[in-house]
């Protein structure tokens, strides 16, 4: 699926691109640092996005301001018509000034054109601001899943059903 850049406030937002990968990795791994500890499972997405997400029919949102990345997430395809938003960050110099607002809708209009009946998400209790999005955007709380997470540090789940596709 191929996206046309869409440009708010200075702002682009914007599907993945060769050359992307580095600044993907960066970003997530900052925060991910930052609140826990990088786990096995991330190290696999972000040593090799292409392969994990890519590959399986999912997607990368980028917002870049003046050429930089400044936010992005991941929509991982998880069943026919369902996808993850996951690694979902915002620089720390971009906090605060509504790029996480602007890239959340960004990603659900793309995972919309994808097709997605569903979104779904795990995250923690630590990143309070980040569920604070989420629930302002329609997300859900759910129960946790029967199947284990992959995650370690998954104790928050949460869902947005997207309708027809």
């Amino acid at each position: 699926m191929r996206r046309n850049p869409k440009t708010v406030d200075e702002l682009l937002l914007r599907t993945f691109r060769p050359g992307d990968e580095d600044a993907f990795r960066r970003l997530n791994e900052a925060w991910i640092a930052q609140l826990f500890s990088i786990e096995p499972v991330d190290r696999e997405v972000l040593d090799d996005p292409r392969a994990h997400i890519l590959s399986h029919g999912g997607q990368i949102c980028i917002a870049e301001r003046r050429g930089e990345m400044v936010g992005c997430c991941a929509l991982i395809a998880i069943a026919p018509d369902e996808l993850e938003l996951a690694k979902m960050t915002v620089a720390e110099s971009a906090r605060g000034s509504g790029v996480g607002r602007k890239l959340l809708r960004f990603a659900i209009s793309v995972a919309r054109q994808m097709g997605a009946r569903r979104l779904y998400l795990e995250s923690n209790t630590r990143a309070a601001a980040a569920i604070r999005l989420y629930e302002q955007a329609g997300f859900q709380h759910i129960p946790a899943p029967a199947h284990p997470s992959k995650y370690e540090r998954a104790n928050v789940f949460m869902e947005l059903p997207l309708g027809g596709s």
